[in-house]
Order: structure tokens, then C-alpha cells, then sequence
């Protein structure tokens, strides 16, 4: 057996592993933000707000930005949503999608509008098929994508008495007849989603549409539910296509602000290795041996690192069992016991401190590590991280 001296690189990869290689797909543009091909996955999510109040739309969309969000969908189900277009379009910091039901005219409207990209349900616009070609012209004329959005709850009737029920057949098929006419004038700005609000329906769907076309793919699990059934639906169903290298964009659906979307949609990615990592906590889920209140600690390390957005990872554990060696292991870390913590970076103890000064001691360390990296401490989460000791 051979020995070396070399040190083991300790901390956050720099270049997280791949879990697979992305699915080929054609690229387009959605305003600022590439969708498809080499592009990196986006994050999207949609305003709740009545479109045509402007200030309100606007304000959310404002929110939506600060939380991380790069693409956003309005609905426009009236004349009234229709006339606010240009005005959201224009003002707004990142690209806005026109989300189309029932009426055709309002397609025509949001490009007329200047809006990113057009979000159109087939199963529920009436005549649709007919206003194709129309519609292609007009797109193509004013480089506006068209997302082909089919949903389970609103798949067309033919498609219905054919399959029985949403199967993923029945959503593939719909979305590629879709695209066919659109194809048939020549236009494949395009990119599609197949969603459904079961997860392992959603994932065939979406498997099944990935070997037969090479559109950008847009993942959602369509009413997925409240925050914490929705998140998990979305984090397996995501997973599993995202580690398969399927899916150009995201948009995680639930019953909750659309900020909250935001942060489960890049964490997902982040957890992927598929956007770069900002902070992650590690920490234990304790366990009778813990000699320290792992939950209340975590939490405060969290809520006082919260925002900061330099790649760290940091672990907060409780025994002498994990604890060392996890510790060691980040870029930051303490192991704790006997009612005092020991403090690592990138792997080396510095400090022991008491658990009273625990999570102070942390939050001075990571700005310390944040003043390496080139990083203003004021600027690592906007305003600047505070500290909570009870």
C-alpha cells in the first residue's frame, strides 16, 4: 500500500458531479433568458395577482425577482389583462410570459404586447387549431416563443374519449399535435410541457415526450398541493427526470406565495448540482445521543445566515459520533457537546467556544469566509446577515 502526502481537499466541490448528461434540445429564447439546449435550467413561477391591477402585478413580479426567479407568467383571462400587457412587459425586470386561455384574441394581444413568450392550453382555447396559422405568422413575425402548455385537468375531449383518462400517452399526444400544426407554417419557436398532478404519471409523460422530439422541455407538477405535500411531489417528480438530464425549465406549483415556489425550485436545482450551491445547512436530525438542542440551533445558524449567497455549506451537529467528521467536512462547522462546541474551517478546529456563542461564533467565521471569496459581508445577502441567540 502506498502513502502520500498530499492534502485531501476538504469542503463544497467547486464543480458539483453530474448526474447525467442534459437531453438534447433545441435552445430558444425567452426574452434575456435562453431556454433549452446548453442553457442552464431556469426557474419560473406565475403571479397571483389580478393582471390588470399593474401596481400589484408588478410589485409581486419585483418579489419574485429578489427571491431568485427568472421568468414569470401572467394570466390573462380578460380584455382588461390583455390591455396591462405592454405596460408589465415593459416594466418588468425579468421575461413575462402570457399565460392563454379559451380566447384566441389574447394570444394576438400578448405579442402584440411584447410579452417573452406566449403560454397557450390547447384543450381549452376554442378554434384553436383553426387560429394556427394565424398565430404562427404572428409569433414568428415578432420572435415570440409558444409554450405548447398541456394539463390533465383540460386535455381535449377527443383525447379523453380515445385514452380513458389522462394517461401520458394522452398528454404527449396532444402536445405533438399540437406542435405538428404549428410546424406545418414553419414555426418551432417552441417548448412544451405535459403536466399532470401525479408524479409518476407526470415523469412517464415526460420521458415518453423526451425520446420523441427534441423541443425544450418545461417541467411542472401541475396542482401539485400546499407547500409541503407540493414541495415533495415536486422535488421527486423534478428528480427524477432532472438526474435523467431531462427538463430546460421549472416551475414548482403550490398552494402558497410564489416566492416560496422560487426557493423550492433553486434548491432543487441547487441540491442537483445543477446551479451553482449557495448556502446549505448540514445538520444532524438528532438522536438520543445529541448533548445540544440540534433543532434550535440549526435553526438559528439558519435564520442567521439566511440570504447569504456565497457557495458554503455549513454542518451543525450534535454528538461526538458524526459530528467531528462531518464538520471537518464543510466549510464551516461545529461539533457539539458537553455544553461548549467545537468550530472547523475547511477542516481544521480553530476554537472551542460555549454553546451560548455558538451561533455567533458561526456567523462571524462565514463572513470571514465570505471576505476570502471577494464578497462584501454587507452585500452577501443583501443586507447583511444578523444574528438571533436566545
Amino acid at each position: 500500500m502506498t502513502t502520500t502526502n498530499e492534502p485531501v481537499a476538504l469542503g463544497m466541490p467547486s464543480v458539483p458531479l453530474k448526474l447525467a448528461e442534459r437531453r438534447r434540445s433545441r435552445k430558444i429564447q425567452v426574452g434575456s433568458v435562453a431556454v433549452g439546449g446548453d442553457a442552464p435550467v431556469s426557474v419560473q413561477s406565475m403571479t397571483t395577482t389580478v393582471t390588470a391591477d399593474v401596481g400589484a402585478t408588478l410589485q409581486q413580479i419585483a418579489e419574485l425577482t429578489a427571491s431568485g426567479c427568472q421568468i414569470v407568467r401572467v394570466a390573462c383571462p380578460s380584455q382588461d389583462d390583455a390591455d396591462a400587457l405592454p405596460v408589465i412587459a415593459r416594466k418588468s425586470q425579468i421575461p413575462v410570459i402570457a399565460d392563454i386561455h379559451f380566447q384566441p384574441k389574447y394570444v394576438f394581444a400578448a405579442i402584440d404586447a411584447g410579452c417573452a413568450a406566449v403560454r397557450v392550453n390547447p384543450g381549452n382555447i376554442r378554434q384553436f387549431d383553426d387560429k394556427v396559422r394565424e398565430i404562427a405568422k404572428a409569433a414568428s413575425d415578432a420572435g415570440t416563443p409558444i409554450r405548447i402548455g398541456v394539463n390533465a385537468g383540460s386535455l381535449d375531449k377527443r383525447l379523453l374519449e380515445k385514452y380513458g383518462r389522462a394517461t401520458p400517452e394522452a398528454l404527449v399526444e396532444s402536445a405533438l399535435w399540437e406542435c405538428s400544426l404549428f410546424e406545418e407554417h414553419g414555426f418551432r419557436d417552441i417548448k412544451i410541457s405535459v403536466k399532470h398532478n401525479d408524479p409518476v404519471v407526470m415523469v412517464n409523460a415526460y420521458r415518453l415526450l423526451a425520446e420523441k422530439c427534441d423541443y425544450p422541455l418545461h417541467l411542472g407538477v401541475t396542482e401539485a398541493g400546499p407547500a409541503f405535500q407540493g414541495t415533495v411531489k415536486s422535488a421527486v417528480a423534478f428528480g427524477a427526470l432532472l438526474s435523467e438530464g431531462i427538463g430546460d425549465t421549472i416551475r414548482v406549483s403550490l398552494s402558497a406565495p410564489p416566492a416560496e415556489e422560487v426557493k423550492v425550485g433553486i434548491q432543487i436545482l441547487e441540491s442537483l448540482g445543477l446551479r451553482e450551491r449557495r448556502l446549505e445547512i448540514v445538520s444532524c436530525p438528532s438522536c438520543g445521543r445529541a448533548q445540544v438542542d440540534v433543532y434550535k440551533l440549526a435553526d438559528e445558524v439558519t435564520a442567521g445566515l439566511e440570504g447569504m449567497t456565497v457557495p458554503l455549506r455549513v454542518a451543525v451537529m450534535g454528538c461526538v459520533v458524526n459530528g467531528p467528521g462531518e464538520a471537518r467536512e464543510a466549510d464551516l462547522g461545529v461539533a457539539s457537546g458537553n455544553g461548549k462546541g467545537q468550530i472547523f474551517v475547511k477542516g481544521e478546529v480553530i476554537k472551542t467556544v460555549p454553546e451560548s456563542k455558538i451561533v455567533e461564533t458561526l456567523i462571524e467565521e462565514a463572513l470571514k469566509i465570505a471576505e476570502r471569496m471577494g464578497v462584501d459581508p454587507q452585500e452577501a445577502d443583501g443586507t447583511g446577515p444578523t444574528v438571533t441567540v436566545a
